[in-house]
């Protein structure tokens, strides 16, 4: 973020012991709290800071950051509880420096006892994303060697810095590449202050409710009814100014009359009340709040917000259902949900407060206890993505259930999710997949790039498995929570009636399994334990007549065969005494800690979508159906694999001049400031500035002019291509704006004049190249998601770009894995990888383009649209024929710098 956009609105992030520090520029008005904040610095603390102890330092320092802005300097103030505490600047001294090279001296001064509380390296942070934006590449500053902290900040940023030791000072050179082991260090230390700041909200020793009452079926009352019915093992108060004690809690006038602050106050007053109560609460010190009021006006939430920016407070809601954490050691239930959670390691986070009573009611028929749950509901401020990082530090969560309606920060979100599923399986509701995007978006990648398809990415790419309903998320919980993942997507199925096993092969074939053939070896296997009659495909069909025994030995065998990755089970109750249900449940559920393999049930009769078997060491998922069976084993197959490939990074790449295409950009936009279309010659030099190979080109606005241009692309092999060219114009072909295959200076003139006569008045000029040789036609393009950022989409292009919508899309940067996905994901992957025996295309290139295009949309937050659309691939290379880009005067935004929302 930009100082002119901090200085309108500053930013709020959170320190390292869980409190929260504003950020924002130094301004004039603030030169008389500056100087009080060095004459308030101990004189050790202002000897290493300025190398001697002179009052006069401080002061200078006071005039230097509250000057008239200049270019090069920058100032950045840390403010909480209305004093300033710490400051830091970087000056490039007027140096503008090489392209490669230009740095700044950097300085930081952190007011005293607020060390250690990660106030200077917050600070630098900014600064650093700051500098960034100004092309500056390395910060220098001069220490003296005694000076550890500063130091020890330095070394501990996460950037390549080094040393030189001149007498007792240390000249530092920190470089500002921004790699992953920069973004990793950033994310260790937000997540470390994230769970600081949860733990008044998820683990408070003490708890508050306003508005509890009298009256029966309030929510307040409901609250505190939770709170004390479920065992809560802190102290327990309500506030409520007309009574003295409510459900046998005491109750007392007001937050600031309460014998002790309390970490956590859940509110259930009236909307026109919330923010006073807000305001009490942050002066009297609580650190966390649970709104569960609804209908707050703008200008409510706003006072809401603000208050718990300036006091520091965690925020839950508004309009939200409560939260819960089952630890028995603490036993919080602030909800007003019909019952308690039971405890368990599943942790649930979602917006709706329905979705949430749905999914405790489902995992609690099932048996599956919570770990901790929390409504989030309006989401001003505790997010998913926060939820996320507590889970994977709580040492209970070993499942995590999301239902979210909006993302605040996805780019964030997706990094923090690809680290979680690594460890615990995170599963969400894919909520709003009916969202028509952008139907009237003008060019092709732009009308393919719906939100569901960036949603689906977003998940895709972190890990988390995405289903399309409650109830199919709870039947891919029970497996989750109950089984080994398989190996793979090859699935034995077995049956004691013949037509529920094809239903049953029918539905895991269209779910994305595969059935496979066993060998002689295997279904000799079978054979031996199985009753007379039985048959040994797959399907396998043991008859009526099978016995327990004999059920339970088939399962086990198929679960160590090598071939077999999960068995499904469909049984039937039959009317044959060796096969009452019973038994055949009791030979799924009798030895399943032997098995390595994942094993469910298929129960046409039973009344649940799904249900948990009590088994030996564990439980059995059972389904009603064999649709839900195979979509949960599907998710699961899904799963396993997105873990058995590595982690992905973004590959360095050659011939990139970043500097060069923001001048271009820049220059643009400063002749179009609304942004708008390139004109093909700066579409072409941005492309270029990325190394995208486009096919010959030539410029024309007369007949002359062009017969000119054909004659020296003609070199290729004689022929032409000639297309019309306005401001605007994105779908040549649709408007016949295209001749192909011009041959001599006849042709070339009959199509100028064609072109010309269509559309006076509208062509500025045509473009000609040399007719294309034959090939695999591709599109590849990008959007920029105001919410999710740039999306690189990936398919079949050319015509049948509208009609087939083969395309498949990753949010950018993409990783080495994405961009290999992305190839291989639409259903035209098999003519690129060579089908039928065919000559691949060249592979290798076809990833740099979309690495390349990927680049481009990471550095020019401006480039609203790029639509490469036909991309020409053959064995022989990747050449793009045709290409339109549209900029828009945006600002960048780092979307990795810590701040709350």
């Amino acid at each position: 973020m930009t100082d002119d956009l901090l200085e309108r609105h500053p930013v709020h992030a959170l320190l390292a012991d869980g409190t929260t520090a504003r950020i924002r520029p130094a301004l004039p008005g603030d030169h008389d709290r500056l100087r009080g904040f060095y004459e308030e610095m101990a004189p050790e603390n202002l000897r290493l800071r300025f190398f001697s102890a002179s009052g006069r330092s401080g002061t200078q320092a006071a005039d230097r950051a509250c000057a008239p802005s200049r270019p090069g300097y920058r100032a950045l103030l840390a403010e909480a509880g209305g004093r300033v505490i710490g400051l830091a600047e970087y000056d490039t001294g007027g140096e503008e420096g090489t392209a490669e090279e230009k740095s700044a001296e950097i300085s930081i001064a952190v007011a005293d006892g607020l060390h250690h509380r990660g106030v200077g390296t917050l600070l630098v942070e900014h600064l650093v994303s700051s500098a960034r934006s100004e092309d500056i590449t390395a910060f220098t500053a001069d220490a003296l060697g005694e000076n550890h902290e500063v130091l020890r900040l330095f070394a501990d940023l996460g950037l390549r810095t080094t040393r030189r030791f001149e007498g007792p000072e240390v000249r530092c050179t920190i470089h500002l590449d921004q790699d992953n082991a920069y973004l990793a260090a950033v994310e260790a230390r937000g997540r470390a202050a994230d769970v600081a700041s949860l733990l008044p909200l998820l683990r408070p020793s003490t708890v508050a409710v306003v508005g509890a009452g009298r009256t029966p079926g309030s929510v307040g009352r409901a609250v505190l009814h939770h709170l004390r019915t479920g065992g809560f093992t802190g102290r327990l108060f309500a506030v409520n100014p007309r009574i003295e004690s409510v459900l046998g809690v005491p109750s007392h006038p007001s937050v600031a009359a309460l014998p002790k602050t309390p970490d956590l106050v859940v509110v259930a007053v009236p909307a026109a009340g919330v923010p006073a109560v807000a305001e009490e609460c942050g002066k009297a010190g609580v650190r966390a709040l649970v709104v569960v009021t609804a209908g707050l006006d703008r200008t409510q939430a706003r006072a809401l917000l603000t208050a718990c920016r300036t006091h520091g407070m965690r925020l839950v809601g508004p309009n939200c259902l409560g939260v819960s954490n089952t630890d028995p050691e603490l036993n919080l239930d602030a909800t007003f949900a019909a019952g308690h959670p039971r405890p368990g390691t599943a942790g649930i986070a979602v917006q709706s407060g329905g979705v949430g009573i749905a999914l405790l009611d489902g995992l609690s028929r099932l048996g599956i206890g919570v770990s901790s749950f929390a409504s989030l509901g309006d989401k001003f401020d505790v997010s998913g993505n926060d939820m996320l990082q507590w889970w994977e530090g709580d040492g209970r969560t070993d499942l995590a259930l999301l239902h979210l309606e909006s993302f605040g920060n996805p780019r964030a979100f997706s990094r923090t999710a690809r680290r979680v599923t690594r460890r615990i399986p995170v599963l969400t509701v894919d909520a709003g997949r009916t969202d028509a995007g952008r139907k009237a978006a003008a060019s092709h990648t732009a009308a393919a790039a719906t939100r569901t398809m960036t949603r689906q990415a977003l998940f895709t790419q972190a890990g988390v498995t995405a289903t399309r309903s409650v109830g199919e998320l709870l039947e891919t919980a029970a497996l989750l929570h109950s089984q080994p993942l398989p190996e793979g997507p090859r699935v034995a199925v077995v049956t004691n009636a013949g037509g529920a096993g094809v239903l049953t092969a029918d539905a895991c074939a269209e779910a994305g399994l595969v059935l496979p053939p066993f060998t002689p070896a295997v279904i000799d296997d079978l054979l031996a334990v199985l009753p007379e009659g039985a048959t040994v495909g797959n399907p396998v069909d043991t008859t009526a007549a099978v016995a327990e025994e004999q059920l339970a030995e088939c399962v086990d065998r198929l679960t160590r065969c090598s071939g077999v990755d999960a068995v499904v089970v469909a049984l039937v109750p039959t009317a044959v005494a060796a096969a009452t249900g019973d038994d055949l449940v009791r030979a799924l559920t009798t030895a399943p800690g032997r098995r390595a393999r994942p094993v469910i049930a298929v129960r046409l009769e039973q009344d649940r979508s799904v249900e948990l078997m009590p088994a030996d060491g564990g439980t059995v998922p059972s389904y009603a159906e064999p649709q839900s069976a195979a979509r949960a084993l599907a998710h699961a197959a899904r799963r396993a694999a997105w873990l058995a490939q590595p982690a992905g990074t973004v590959p360095g790449l050659d011939g990139i001049e970043s500097e060069r295409a923001r001048t271009v950009v820049e220059e643009y936009l400063a002749f179009n400031p609304d942004g708008g279309w390139l004109d093909p010659r700066t579409c072409a030099e941005l492309l270029a500035c990325y190394g995208v190979p486009q096919i010959p080109w030539a410029w024309a606005e007369c007949e002359d002019d062009a017969v000119l241009a054909a004659d020296r692309l003609r070199g290729f092999d004689g022929r032409v291509v000639m297309k019309a060219h306005w401001p605007g114009l994105l779908h040549k072909t649709q408007q016949r704006a295209v001749h192909l295959d011009l041959r001599g200076d006849a042709q070339i003139r009959a199509a100028f004049r064609d072109l010309e006569t269509r559309f006076a008045g509208l062509m500025t000029g045509v473009v000609l190249q040399p007719l294309a040789d034959r090939g695999t036609e591709l599109l590849a393009g990008v959007v920029q998601d105001e919410v999710f950022g740039p999306l690189v989409l990936f398919g079949l292009g050319g015509t049948t770009t509208d009609v087939l919508a083969d395309h498949a899309a990753r949010l950018a940067p993409l990783t080495d894995r994405d961009v290999h996905e992305l190839i291989t994901s639409p259903r035209c992957a098999p003519l690129l990888l060579g089908a039928n025996g065919s000559t691949p295309v060249d592979l290798e290139r076809l990833e740099q383009l979309l690495l390349r295009l990927s680049r481009m949309a990471a550095d020019l937050p401006q480039l609203a649209e790029a639509d490469l659309n036909p991309v020409l691939a053959t064995p022989g290379g990747v050449t793009v024929l045709d290409a339109r880009v549209r900029l828009l005067p945006r600002r960048s935004q780092d979307p990795y710098l810590r701040r709350l929302r």
